[in-house]
């Protein structure tokens, strides 16, 4: 048992920002998608010219960010070991 003031922090507080922001630049693509259909839902099908702009976007970013996704799995896992002490 440690004393109180003895303990050491497993990551630094710079490494726990590069994860951080490792983590949120994995997902981001997946937050903007679901915000997007949640958008488009709510009030964007009633805009005319918009809204089938806005569908095909969401469309093709439904198709492209799962792949995406997978593609730069190997790359995440690299620069996440380098940051895992």
């Amino acid at each position: 048992m440690l004393a109180e003031g003895e303990e050491t922090a497993l990551y630094s507080d710079e490494l726990v920002r590069s994860r951080s922001a490792l983590y949120a630049r994995r997902f981001r693509p997946w937050a903007f998608l679901l915000a997007g259909w949640v958008l488009f839902f709510s009030f964007g099908s009633g805009i005319e010219l918009w809204s089938n702009i806005l569908l095909g976007t969401l469309i093709l970013g439904t198709l492209a960010t799962p792949v995406l996704h997978f593609m730069g799995s190997t790359k995440f896992r690299a620069e996440l070991a380098a940051l895992t002490p």
